[in-house]
């Protein structure tokens, strides 16, 4: 996938006979001939190639998402899986909310989080071959619950 855009650009304002700083910067820029239609106007051509994996990724969600809810025996399905969701997300700030106000668990739970922060950077995210078993095993993942 590849685009190209070329812009036109008009030179930056005089005030009072001054050049504002971005006529020095624009000048640095490399410019090709043929594209100056007037001394005036400076041509930019940008190119950019590649695919963004987050942006597929996105994509390949809607998509899924999309094809489900175009099946009519579907969508109860999917508004069921919406409304646990939220239902989820709701009794677990509730219940965060009344553990918070224990007297030492939260400190102890503290605790337990940071132990485990630093053991899954140390076990994951340190080294090349472990953040690579990673990304194998949440693709894995994100492939069994999409079903692809």
């Amino acid at each position: 996938m590849a685009s190209t855009v070329v812009a036109s650009l008009l030179p930056p304002l005089l005030l009072h006979g001054r050049k504002s700083s971005h006529a020095a910067t624009m000048q640095s820029f490399p410019l090709s001939p043929p594209l100056f239609e007037r001394q005036n106007h400076a041509a930019f051509v940008v190119k950019a190639s590649g695919e963004s994996s987050e942006s597929s990724t996105t994509l390949t969600v809607f998509k899924t998402v999309q094809n489900v809810w175009d099946r009519p025996e579907d969508r109860l399905g999917l508004i069921g899986f919406g409304f646990s969701a939220v239902v989820a997300v709701w009794t677990s700030a509730n219940l965060i909310t009344a553990v918070d106000k224990l007297p030492i668990i939260p400190t102890a739970l503290e605790l337990i989080g940071i132990v485990f922060s630093v053991w899954f950077t140390y076990r994951y995210l340190l080294f090349k071959p472990d953040r690579e078993e990673l990304f194998r095993i949440l693709n894995k993942s994100v492939s069994d619950i999409l079903g692809q």
